[in-house]
């Protein structure tokens, strides 16, 4: 999110940008996130004011910006009691900090918050235990595909301003001229193992969690400005776990909450995240039976579905890149408790780092980041992208079922993917069984999206792994038959292309313990 967001500001004001990443478009942390814009209940315990407000208005201007793909969501906030002094004490806390909320910006996306009955609570989520239920809270926030948001603003930055965004391409080193600046970046293909050297007259590192890896390789700064939190997800069937708003649940013997959320495309209900701290392979962040076990056990405390490990259809990973603590500050043991800031840092030479942050605040983040490369470049326009739309972005709206669903991932692209449909109805159909993604969907994103595998288009193009693996990969080979032709896929290559899929699921239900 962050280095297409860089992408496309730079772009915007002028200059020629190439962005590259090693793997897919959002193929890292910014498809392993919540799904949700928001400003950030929480962080107003933590005093941090100037944070929720920048989140809390960097979410209206995606509402904005990219209607198609981001959405207001109400969430719920049940208050469980023991006791009646208990029980007023949190109603009226609750009440002050959703005050607070709507004032720094909550307001901004058109609905105040609400308090409602127990009996309200529950028929939006009727599961939801009703012993010691005092009373809830509505509040408005929003949602949208992260991974999707990522590849539109890099659609935006290259199909409207001209960037040239290049996927599975590495940063191997930087080479510099007489006065030690960077003028190039080697790079290789991953694909085919091909080096290429970029000129440039200056370099963005906005690699997240491996940022870390950037540092070392430009500046040789060995330092950790990153501290990865990690934060997983599961998905159950919504007749398990109904709602039809988010859900927001206090997490017993800890100091922390987790979401439930429905999906909006597909029958599903998702329940995160941890926050915990994190040293393994970061390229490799894994659910583990813990994880699990902390999430459904805090989904059963407040409701009476009883979800089990046998209910899990779907789960993903991530790290957030979180600003390591500053020399000589006491390290926190609790990764909820660090710093969602972020940190722009100009090395000098040509080389400016963007670290720390929260996908929200992405737009921000790049606008800092661009404004500073000025000792760079002299004829750098002012910032573009406060209420520039995203591409895909129009006036067309569906008129049914089927439009809607393609509008809210494609905006009026929808219109290409409905022309092929129509002259190939086949395409119409929907090869996975409980979700409802269209083989056009598939054909479409092969052909303009960028992407190179069969898991960037079930992964990422399409959220059909995370709802339910099991179901996607029995739907794989029609898909991936589908597609073989765009990609000129050769039978033996449809059958590799199957069994990497197939890896992938397996070893991540393996990992968290679970059947598969």
């Amino acid at each position: 999110m962050t280095g297409a967001g860089v992408a496309l500001d730079a772009a915007s004001r002028g200059l020629s940008v190439a962005l590259i990443d090693r793997g897919d478009i959002a193929s890292g942390t910014s498809s392993k996130s919540s799904k949700m814009v928001h400003g950030g209940l929480r962080y107003l315990q933590q005093k941090e004011f100037k944070l929720v407000y920048e989140n809390l208005r960097e979410r209206q201007r995606l509402l904005e910006n990219a209607p198609f793909l981001v959405r207001p969501l109400p969430f719920l906030i049940p208050i469980f009691a023991n006791n009646a002094v208990m029980r007023k004490t949190l109603v009226k806390a609750y009440g002050s900090a959703l005050r607070l909320y709507d004032i720094t910006g909550g307001w901004r996306i058109g609905k105040r918050y609400k308090k409602i009955t127990p009996t309200d609570a529950a028929s939006h989520l009727p599961t939801l235990n009703t012993h010691n239920l005092e009373a809830a809270f509505i509040y408005m926030d929003a949602r949208g595909d992260d991974a999707r948001v990522a590849l539109s603003i890099c659609r935006s930055a290259a199909l409207d301003f001209n960037a040239d965004v290049a996927t599975y391409v590495r940063a191997l080193s930087v080479t510099r001229n007489d006065a030690g600046d960077v003028n190039g970046v080697v790079c290789r293909d991953e694909l085919s193992g091909k080096e290429i050297k970029i000129s440039t007259r200056s370099m963005v590192n906005a690699s997240g969690v491996w940022a870390d890896d950037v540092f070392t390789m430009v500046n040789h700064d060995a330092t950790h400005h990153i501290k990865p939190a990690k934060g997983i997800h599961v998905s159950v069937p919504r007749e398990r776990l109904p709602a039809d708003v988010a859900a927001v649940f206090s997490v017993p013997g800890d100091r922390r909450s987790i979401f439930v959320v429905p999906f909006e495309d597909a029958p599903f209900t998702f329940i995160g995240t941890t926050d915990t701290a994190y040293d393994g392979s970061i390229d490799t962040p894994e659910c583990t039976p813990e994880d699990i076990e902390y999430l459904l056990k805090a989904a059963n405390n407040s409701t009476s579905s009883n979800l089990t490990t046998s209910d899990i259809t779907g789960l993903w990973a991530g790290l957030r890149p979180l600003l390591a603590p500053k020399s000589g500050k006491e390290l926190s043991e609790r990764t909820a408790d660090l710093s969602r800031r972020h940190q722009v840092t100009d090395s000098g030479n040509g080389v400016v780092h963007i670290t720390g942050g929260k996908w929200t605040t992405y737009r921000q983040m790049a606008e800092d980041t661009v404004n500073a490369l000025k000792p760079y470049f002299s004829n750098l326009k002012s910032v573009q992208t406060k209420n520039l739309k995203f591409h895909g972005t129009s006036n067309w709206r569906p008129s049914n079922e089927i439009e809607q669903h393609l509008y809210q991932r494609f905006g009026s692209e929808s219109l290409e993917i409905l022309s092929l449909i129509e002259k190939n109805p086949h395409l119409g159909t929907s090869p996975i069984v409980g979700q409802p993604y269209l083989l056009g969907e598939f054909v479409f994103s092969a052909q303009n999206e960028m992407a190179t595998s069969l898991i960037d288009l079930l992964t990422r193009r399409t959220r059909a792994h995370l709802h339910d693996a099991r179901a996607t990969l029995k739907a794989a080979r029609v898909i991936c038959e589908e597609v073989a032709p765009i990609f000129g896929w050769s039978p033996s290559e449809i059958d590799s292309q199957i069994a990497t899929y197939a890896s992938l699921v397996e070893s991540e239900f393996t990992s968290a313990g679970l059947i598969l």
